[in-house]
């Protein structure tokens, strides 16, 4: 039988294993339950995918994300290994023959959600297989104190009563001692063999930096750091925005968020990877999977959710160990924006109630009756029937689907589209003739510039709310010139999908989950002010600060990060800079983004030279902002 080494030179072509790897599946292989906390980037899979593979049998394991389930069952048959994931939206009959394929098709690996996991038929089938291996990823979603609780994965334990002498691995890259503890108790891990890998990263300096110019910054961060980079960002619209304005000023940049459709997705990314695209510009869609060593920066247009979402995505950058750096960027409006976006439209239980009653009602759902139904769901239009807000009705529905009340499944893949195949003479030529339909129509125009050459995909809810109407007098529209046949309109009524996974019974459905409600509250709420702790602490430097949230003690200062640095501009000498500032004007009349490129030193001691400089008329700003000798 082939060692773990030579299944990963055969199987994943590596001739060495990350730091603890190897140790884990020794220890996976000898039957030990055990425990990974690895940060970002450290191998996770490995650790449960070669043990399951040494032995006969089948692994099973549990993952809340589809997305990256089907991610890892992809990768996993691409290299010739039986693998299968227990998806949302299989026909019950469907499910039967894929579990019976489990037990006697020599698969190695069942992907399962922890709410598929509490069907009756799965568990029936379970006890049935062959099992060598439980292996939970996202660990810590089984506590109440980690960064994406979902009360789902306390029912993990019932695999404990399936298939008691199965050895078990819990994986997490966040997990605060408390949060590991946590998963230990829950799992009710019997001596687990522990592994903590320490989340220090010599090479990765973590960068806080106030600007009044975000813009400004990111050029000069990206020109300053040479190589691939990624861009987080708050939303859809700024992603697009801010990839646009990169563009223009000479950057190949794309972007990525959770409304680009898959292939298009897939395509971004393997221009990104192959270097062609230099500036990955996304929201926190862009994630999974990112296995890229050389990115050299990281930069956080705005303040993350949480220490563990900031670690995260800042931990993406200086995998092939070289110096890189990870930036935040603030201001001062920043710290109001992130308290109400994420702290201000948390819904409370009676809120949670609200939306469940109504989301019943708009399916028309008897008391009693529901479960295992799935309707298709349009969002837009539910909040416009009910006049509800769209932020802390997206986030009730995404307590419910968290609490196993509903499964909530967006499809932003399936998007109306529209491809008008007319001339635009003979398009004007209609409208003349049928004024009532332009008013629509040229807004349309004015929004896709593309239609006459290509199907595009539409918002008809941002059409809709440009000229004051309904959707569905747009669609109407549509319908009218797809019947004159000037264009080709395919309308996708839903966004997403809603499964109710038990019966209707009101306050009494919401009643059983509201301290796990009140629990995620008051955790997202805690997350979100420690994450504003962290980035107005402007004395500790930003490792240690990271290091001790996550546990690690004693810790010493990086000696890169923007703090360590500030602290050491005080070894500075002004006199120094300010030579330096007089002897690059004598040759060339620079801006001050160009003389902040040249000065090492920190950016804010570089401006306060300058302004003394230009207070005692030794420089001068010219009348294109450019910095000259008097």
């Amino acid at each position: 039988m082939a060692t773990p080494i030579q299944l990963l030179k055969k199987i994943w072509n590596h001739d060495s294993f990350r730091p603890l790897q190897e140790e884990i599946i020794n220890a996976v292989i000898e039957d030990n339950d055990t425990f990974a906390l690895l940060p970002t980037g450290g191998g996770k899979s490995i650790c449960f995918q070669i043990p399951a593979l040494f032995k006969p049998g089948i692994c099973i394991v549990i993952s809340p994300l589809i997305a990256l389930m089907q991610d890892q069952v992809e990768h996993l048959q691409q290299k010739g290994i039986k693998a299968i994931a227990l998806t949302s939206g299989i026909k019950h009959s469907e499910l039967d023959t894929l579990l019976d394929n489990c037990i006697y098709g020599n698969y190695k690996f069942l992907y399962l959600s922890p709410e598929r996991l509490q069907q009756d038929l799965v568990q029936e089938r379970l006890k049935k297989m062959n099992i060598n291996l439980i292996a939970i990823d996202e660990a810590h979603c089984i506590s109440q104190w980690g960064n994406d609780f979902r009360p789902s994965y306390k029912k993990i334990k019932i695999l404990r009563e399936i298939k008691p002498a199965v050895p078990m691995i819990a994986l997490t890259a966040s997990a605060t001692p408390n949060v590991a503890d946590d998963i230990i108790k829950e799992l009710d891990l019997f001596q687990p063999k522990t592994f903590k890998q320490s989340f220090f990263r010599s090479n990765l300096g973590y960068m806080v930096y106030h600007t009044l110019d975000k813009s400004d910054k990111l050029v000069r961060i990206l020109k300053r750091y040479q190589g691939s980079s990624i861009i987080y960002v708050r939303n859809r619209k700024s992603a697009v925005e801010i990839s646009d304005f990169l563009n223009a000023s000479g950057y190949k940049t794309t972007y990525y968020h959770g409304g680009v459709d898959s292939k298009e997705k897939t395509k971004r990314f393997h221009q990104w990877l192959r270097e062609d695209i230099r500036v990955m510009v996304a929201t926190n869609a862009f994630g999974m999977g990112i296995d890229k060593a050389n990115v050299k920066t990281v930069i956080h247009y705005n303040i993350p959710e949480s220490i563990e979402s900031y670690f995260q995505e800042a931990g993406r950058a200086g995998r092939d160990g070289e110096i890189s750096y990870a930036f935040l960027l603030k201001n001062e409006n920043d710290i109001i924006r992130v308290q109400n976006q994420f702290i201000k439209v948390l819904p409370n239980v009676d809120f949670v109630k609200l939306i469940y009653r109504k989301l019943c009602n708009y399916f028309r759902i008897s008391y009693g009756e529901g479960e295992q139904t799935t309707h298709g769901f349009n969002f837009n239009e539910f909040c416009k029937t009910y006049s509800l807000s769209t932020l802390i009705t997206y986030n009730a529905l995404q307590f419910l689907d968290r609490c196993s009340i509903i499964n909530f499944t967006q499809r932003f893949t399936k998007k109306s589209s529209l491809h008008i195949t007319t001339t635009g003479n003979h398009l004007l030529g209609y409208l003349e003739k049928n004024p009532h339909l332009e008013l629509t129509t040229k807004a349309i125009l004015r929004t896709y510039g593309g239609v006459f050459d290509e199907e595009v995909k539409i918002n008809l809810s941002l059409i809709a709310s440009k000229i004051n109407i309904s959707e569905k007098e747009v669609i109407d529209v549509l319908k009218r010139l797809e019947e004159a046949e000037l264009l080709v309109f395919n309308n996708q009524l839903t966004d997403a999908d809603i499964t109710f996974l038990v019966p209707r019974e009101d306050d009494h459905t919401i009643n059983r989950i509201k301290p796990f409600i009140e629990e995620l509250h008051a955790s997202k709420s805690n997350k979100v002010k420690t994450m504003i702790r962290f980035v107005q602490n402007e004395t500790i430097c930003r490792s240690r600060q990271l290091l001790d949230y996550f546990g690690e003690k004693d810790t010493k200062d990086c000696g890169m990060c923007s703090v360590c640095r500030a602290n050491n501009a005080n070894s500075i000498d002004p006199r120094e800079i300010r030579n330096t500032v007089i002897n690059l004007l004598q040759k060339n009349e620079l801006s001050s983004r160009d003389l902040l490129m040249q000065l090492k030193c920190p950016e804010d001691i570089a401006l306060k030279i300058l302004r003394e400089l230009n207070e005692h008329n030794i420089i001068r700003i010219d009348s294109y902002n450019n910095y000259q000798l008097v």
